[in-house]
């Protein structure tokens, strides 16, 4: 697996000048190749390699490899598609490959390609980055962001062998709690709650504000609340992956698919929606589960909230409140989310088969029950 180690370099302020240099010339490479291929209507990186290389090296003073690099950058760019003229910020990231930049990981340095020659500086990194950059490979970007410079670097990541699952750990995904499973853990969304409404109501009274001091903050704060939220997504993700390779079990999530556009909430709600991070959890999950081994599958999450995980009785009057269910047949109570992770986790057990390509809706409605409860439980 592919995953990317970031580390920050710490060069001299004269290194830092010859990084900023670079990085320009770079870019306004990178824009200038942009203008030839969409004035050619010439987008493949072989023509324009033939239509730029020599301009760009006499112009830009680039050296060859990252000549050779920028052409190749802007040939993917216009791989998205060629309906509008590709233009690149003068100090976006840029590309190295081994050839201008060379790891020194024993003495925590790097030698790297600039416009007044290679420069040796040096690089600090978590233990766990520097794990993963023994098995480094491909190009690495140069990165500028808050004063501060860094490198992303691809690593290739061996990951554990898989198993074939007997039980499945079902993982109820919601905004009070932010995840759920059928053991019964929780992982409650308060603290993010409650960054997220300090945040907003910060970021009203300075904007309110207009002046320069206010703006100077509100920079400062740029990001915070995200990289919280990303850190407890992180977090809980771990502890979830672990405990399903601990007891040798899958991981059977909700496909919330399109749920901002199905869920009716009042207005005071909508901005917790709108910032609820679940697809990132599940990304999480995914990608650490795919390093354990650990398999994980999607499933409907209609009546998932509405189902009585005792006695399978599907009603809207079993879920009284957000927190709570009580089935109105056989009178099991249970908290609300954790009878959802269960009911998750027999889905994943006893999936639909494909018939003919078209999946059997086992779970459309039923004669005398409610409404499907299409958007999952929030």
């Amino acid at each position: 697996m592919k995953l990317i180690a970031q580390v920050k370099l710490q060069p001299t302020p004269d290194q830092a000048e010859a990084l900023r240099q670079t990085m320009l010339a770079y870019n306004d490479a990178a824009n200038y190749i942009s203008d030839q291929a969409w004035m050619r209507k010439s987008f493949r990186a072989y023509d324009l390699h033939h239509a730029t290389y020599y301009a760009v090296r006499e112009r830009f003073g680039l050296s060859a490899q990252l000549t050779i690099r920028v052409i190749k950058d802007v040939a993917d760019a216009y791989k998205l598609d060629t309906k509008r003229k590709r233009t690149f910020r003068r100090m976006g990231s840029m590309t190295y490959d081994s050839r201008v930049l060379r790891w020194m990981l024993d003495k925590s340095e790097v030698s790297i390609w600039t416009m007044t020659g290679r420069k040796k500086m040096p690089f600090v990194c978590g233990e766990r980055q520097r794990q993963m950059l023994e098995t480094l490979q491909g190009e690495a970007d140069l990165v500028y962001r808050n004063g501060e410079w860094y490198l992303h670097q691809p690593c290739n990541i061996l990951e554990d062998d898989g198993f074939d699952p007997d039980e499945w750990l079902g993982v109820d995904l919601g905004i009070v709690n932010i995840a759920t499973t059928s053991d019964g853990a929780t992982f409650t969304g308060a603290d993010v709650l409650g960054v997220r409404k300090r945040r907003r109501r910060q970021r009203k009274r300075l904007q309110a504000k207009t002046t320069s001091s206010a703006r100077r903050v509100l920079r400062r704060l740029s990001g915070r609340e995200a990289r919280f939220a990303r850190d407890v997504n992180h977090q809980i993700s771990k502890r979830i992956v672990e405990e399903a390779k601990r007891t040798a079990r899958g991981i059977a999530l909700e496909d919330l698919s399109g749920i901002r556009g199905r869920v009716r909430l009042r207005r005071s709600q909508r901005d917790n929606l709108h910032s609820w991070s679940f697809y990132q959890l599940r990304q999480f999950i995914e990608y650490k589960a795919q390093l354990h081994g650990v398999p994980v599958v999607s499933v409907d999450p209609r009546y998932t909230s509405q189902t009585c995980s005792r006695c399978g009785h599907v009603a809207k009057a079993n879920r009284p409140s957000q927190d709570s269910f009580l089935c109105v047949v056989c009178g099991h109570a249970a908290n609300a989310d954790h009878n959802a992770a269960i009911n998750i986790g027999r889905r994943a057990a006893v999936r639909p088969p494909n018939v003919s390509g078209t999946e059997v809706d086992f779970y459309s409605r039923r004669p005398g029950t409610s409404s499907p409860d299409s958007s999952g439980s929030i």
